[in-house]
């Protein structure tokens, strides 16, 4: 498929549709979410100035924060029935990964020698950070919206969320550097994230005043089963290397 240019357009032009429009929701959002939606437009707007500077993990976020837009845009159609705008978010958000698949735009990014050779990564490794940074792209919005938002007055759940949101944070910064911690700090994300979903789902109908309750327990489920997965190609490794 050629139309590498055009196809990197048509992925840049929609991720900062989509940071524009949760910048101006995050300006009218009802109270306590406001913080919630203006992180939303930082996940898009991150999608498309990585993408515009050419980082060698852009294609993958990128495809990362597509694939998440579609899942939610399912799961809601699933609960709601075929909603033109829920239509539209699915399509734009589906045409955001297809864009960016392939070899031919991969060459613009991640196929790219240069980052390789100083990294010193083979084609399996490459391989390897790709599909993780591909699960953080899907999960970073959804551990987002756990985070920011609004929490029943009083509780500790600010403050894990704060610990959430610091661990996701630096673990991902890390594992774009390539260093192992990344994988530490990840993994404690979504253990912490992991309880916060049992607990919370389990008891969804006791929290019906803390207004983003439900939401905050769906997504802390999906969060932690993402960043599972994007620690999951790295387990095999760590564990030969910890037996030679």
């Amino acid at each position: 498929m050629k139309l590498v240019g055009e196809r990197r357009a048509i992925a840049a032009a929609v991720l900062v549709f989509y940071a524009f429009a949760y910048f101006l929701v995050s300006l009218q959002a009802p109270a306590g979410w406001e913080r919630a939606f203006g992180a939303m437009g930082g996940v898009y707007a991150l999608g498309f100035f990585g993408l515009v500077a050419g980082y060698f993990w852009a294609r993958w976020y990128a495809i990362g924060v597509g694939l998440s837009g579609l899942i939610s845009a399912a799961v809601s159609m699933w609960q709601m029935g075929p909603e033109p705008v829920l239509i539209f978010v699915g399509a734009t958000h589906a045409a955001i990964a297809l864009s960016l698949w392939g070899n031919g735009v991969a060459s613009l990014f991640d196929g790219q020698e240069a980052w390789r050779a100083r990294f010193h990564m083979d084609e399996n490794a490459v391989h390897r950070l790709g599909k993780a940074v591909i699960r953080i792209g899907i999960s970073l919005p959804y551990v987002l919206l756990y985070a920011l938002a609004p929490k029943a007055a009083g509780g500790s759940d600010a403050l894990i969320a704060v610990t959430v949101l610091g661990l996701a944070g630096a673990g991902t910064w890390a594992l774009l550097r390539l260093r192992t911690w990344g994988l530490v700090a990840l993994t404690g994300a979504a253990g912490v994230l992991g309880v916060q979903a049992a607990g919370g789902l389990g008891r969804v109908h006791h929290l019906a005043a803390a207004p983003g309750a439900p939401m905050a327990a769906i997504s802390a489920l999906i969060a932690t089963v993402m960043l599972a997965a994007a620690i999951s190609p790295f387990v095999r490794p760590m564990l030969a290397r910890l037996r030679a």
